[in-house]
């Protein structure tokens, strides 16, 4: 008799904290309860629109996007990047203030991206520029070319924005937290499709969980294989870099989002409705 399994397809960023979540689960580390895993990587923006499309069970999206696919997933309540007093940052060539940028181009991640939204609700009105978050030199390019006033960067970029001669106009996560009262600012999360049904979302979560929760009870030996995979050879990340960088986005908050970061998602879709940002009733819905 043939013995047929369910393979559960997951997307997700080439950014070291999206593979460290999986990485366990991907390389038989922990138990897939007699599922098969499969795996494909594209860009955050992409998988944002992707989202909107399907073709992933568990597919890799910023915050603010999941509030325009929340009727076809449900967000899982782990693998989220949260900032707590950091973030995303603005960068400019030289110092000057955010109120200056008013109206200005910027070049941004992406539109459907929460750093995009939150940048919108702090600053009000700009000209968005998309820039690739890939190649990695991208957005500096940009910066130096003179197609944009400032721009925002995610992911590993906003640790070495220094090195590449441009300053800090604010961190986004910090201005986040100080109009909030203290608040986290939830960046990114893993949507699970609704349409695989209560008892296989329940399932699927639980082995998504236990991949997160091996990686960090296993942080260097993770580390270690993510450095010798890592094939975007312009970031430069060193064993230090992806360590902080890890400590920043791949942490407890990570394996289990606490009462402050659900709160922060109530506050965040309440900001972007209020913004004209999200959907009128947008909300976040997690999984078990």
């Amino acid at each position: 008799m043939q013995v047929t399994t369910r393979t559960i397809k997951l997307a997700f960023s080439p950014d070291s904290d999206d593979i460290f979540m999986f990485w366990p689960l991907l390389n038989g580390k922990v138990d897939s309860e007699g599922l098969t895993f499969t795996a494909e990587r594209a860009d955050t923006e992409t998988l944002n629109e992707r989202a909107e499309h399907g073709g992933a069970d568990v597919i890799a999206v910023s915050v603010a996007q999941y509030a325009r696919v929340a009727k076809e997933h449900l967000l899982l309540p782990h693998g989220m990047s949260v900032g707590r007093g950091y973030g995303p940052v603005l960068v400019s060539l030289g110092q000057r203030s955010l109120e200056s940028l008013k109206g200005k181009r910027i070049g941004v991640p992406g539109l459907r991206t929460t750093a995009y939204m939150v940048l919108r609700v702090l600053l009000g009105e700009f000209e968005p520029v998309v820039v690739p978050i890939a190649p990695y030199s991208r957005s500096f390019e940009a910066l130096k070319n003179g197609e944009v006033e400032a721009a925002l960067l995610i992911h590993e970029g906003r640790l070495f924005y220094e090195r590449e001669g441009t300053q800090k106009v604010i961190d986004i996560g910090e201005e986040w937290s100080r109009v909030t009262s203290g608040l986290p600012l939830p960046l990114g999360g893993n949507a699970i499709r609704r349409a695989l049904g209560p008892e296989l979302v329940e399932q699927v979560s639980r082995i998504c969980r236990t991949s997160i929760r091996w990686a960090l009870e296993h942080k260097d030996e993770v580390a270690k294989a993510l450095l010798a995979a890592e094939t975007r050879s312009d970031v430069g990340l060193d064993a230090a870099s992806l360590d902080r960088y890890l400590e920043m986005y791949a942490n407890a908050d990570t394996l289990d989002a606490p009462e402050d970061v659900r709160r922060a998602l109530d506050e965040l879709f309440t900001r972007g409705r209020a913004a004209g940002l999200l959907p009128d009733g947008a909300r976040a819905e997690l999984a078990p």
